[in-house]
């Protein structure tokens, strides 16, 4: 459930960046502080672990109204994706509100996404919030790596893999091109605050 700050009156409302390693959680974030830069109040954080690291920083979204007369601020966050690092990635799930799985195009990144889709579901339910409930948009990252002659899997396969029975709205993206980064996030926040403002009712 969002930590609600009564004497700042905000509601903050915490989305994760979750996908195997190197399937481009960073480079989603670090497009998203490049362009809203303005309605970015705080630095970028960034907590390196050994070849892969945790980023984070506070989102002013405008135009999104109010959840009960309260202002809404967004925390993204992403998480490391190598397998070593799951003790930091179930800590930055913990109290969260909604999850962009950031999937890896590349075919030689296939087996990397399933599993860590599964990871996900897993780290999910020690907090007891199931995948299927909590809300969650796919991003098919990388599209753009087709130019450069780069394999890559058919989104029919993407989706049979990674979305056939989760139906999460899924985005083709390039985040180094920045093409559906702020699609995927519009798409996540108004999700997440939709089923928020269910919860509080």
């Amino acid at each position: 459930m969002a930590f609600v700050n009564l004497k700042n009156k905000e509601v903050q409302v915490k989305i994760v960046y979750y996908g195997p390693g190197r399937g481009g959680k960073t480079t989603n974030l670090e497009y998203i502080y490049k362009k809203f830069h303005s309605r970015i109040k705080t630095e970028m954080v960034t907590i390196k672990t050994q070849g892969d690291r945790t980023l984070f920083f506070d989102f002013l979204p405008l135009g999104l109204g109010k959840i009960k007369g309260y202002d809404i601020k967004i925390q993204l966050y992403t998480v490391p994706g190598q397998v070593k690092y799951n003790a930091t990635r179930k800590l930055v799930l913990k109290g969260v509100d909604g999850i962009v799985f950031v999937a890896d195009s590349m075919v030689v990144r296939r087996k990397h996404n399933i599993l860590s889709l599964k990871n996900l579901q897993e780290n999910l339910a020690t907090y007891n919030k199931s995948i299927f409930k909590i809300p969650l948009v796919i991003q098919y990252n990388k599209r753009d790596l087709a130019k450069q002659g780069i394999p890559l899997l058919a989104i029919s396969t993407l989706q049979k893999d990674l979305n056939s029975k989760l139906k999460a709205p899924a985005l083709e993206a390039s985040a180094l091109e920045g093409k559906n980064v702020a699609e995927t996030l519009k798409r996540i926040i108004l999700l997440t605050v939709a089923s928020l403002e269910r919860e509080l009712r």
